[in-house]
C-alpha cells in the first residue's frame, strides 16, 4: 500500500511519458496500415467501376480515395511530432540527470572546502618542499662522493697500466706488487737495468 502513496519523482513521470508516447506511435502505424490496405481496395473498386462505365460510381469512389490519402498523410506527420516529442523528453531526461550530478558535485566540493584547512594544506605543502630540497642535496653529496671514489681508482689503474706497458717495452717482467725489494727499488733498479744490458 505504501508503494500505491509514493510521490512520483520526474525520473517517473519521463518514463510514463515516454511509454505513452511509444503507445501512441504504434497505433499511429497501426491506422495508417488499415489506411493503406483501404485505399489499395478504393484503387481496385474505381479500376472496376471503370470497365462497366459506372461514371458516377468511380467519381465517389475518387472522392473517398482523396480523402483516405489526405488522413495518411496526416498520420505521418502526427507520427513526426511525435516522434520530436520522445526526442524532447529524453532530452530533457538528460539535462535533468547533468543537472543533478552538477548539484550533488557541487555539495561535494563544499564539503570537500569545509574540511580542508588552508593554513594546514599550505604548510604541508612548505614541509614537502623542504624534505624534498634536503633529499636532493644529500642524493647530490652521495653522487659526487661516488664520482670521486670511482675516478680515484681509475686513474689509480691508468697509471698502473702505463708503468706497466713501459717495463714490458724496456723487456722487464715484475711480479707482486711494487715495494722495497722489487725491481723498481729506487737502489737497485737501474744497476739491474744496465747489468741486464750489457750482459747481452
Amino acid at each position: 500500500m505504501a508503494s500505491l502513496f509514493k510521490k512520483k519523482t520526474a525520473d517517473d513521470i519521463i518514463k510514463e511519458q515516454n511509454r505513452e508516447l511509444r503507445g501512441t506511435q504504434r497505433a499511429i502505424t497501426r491506422d495508417r496500415a488499415a489506411l493503406e490496405k483501404q485505399e489499395k481496395q478504393l484503387e481496385l473498386e474505381i479500376k472496376k467501376m471503370a470497365k462497366t462505365g459506372n461514371k458516377d460510381a468511380c467519381k465517389v469512389l475518387a472522392k473517398q480515395l482523396v480523402q483516405l490519402r489526405k488522413q495518411k498523410t496526416r498520420t505521418y506527420a502526427v507520427s513526426s511530432k511525435v516522434t520530436s516529442m520522445s526526442t524532447q523528453t529524453k532530452v530533457m531526461n538528460s539535462q535533468m540527470k547533468m543537472a543533478g550530478a552538477m548539484s550533488t558535485t557541487a555539495k561535494t566540493m563544499q564539503a570537500v572546502n569545509k574540511k580542508m584547512d588552508p593554513q594546514k594544506t599550505l604548510q604541508t605543502m612548505q614541509n614537502f618542499q623542504k624534505e624534498n630540497m634536503k633529499m636532493e642535496m644529500t642524493e647530490e653529496m652521495i653522487n659526487d662522493t661516488l664520482d670521486d671514489i670511482f675516478d680515484g681508482s681509475e686513474e689509480e689503474e691508468e697509471s698502473q697500466g702505463i708503468v706497466n706497458q713501459v717495463l714490458d717495452e724496456i723487456g722487464i717482467e715484475i711480479s707482486g706488487k711494487v715495494g722495497g725489494n722489487s725491481l723498481l727499488h729506487e737502489e737497485g733498479f737501474y744497476p739491474s737495468l744496465l747489468k741486464n744490458n750489457f750482459s747481452t
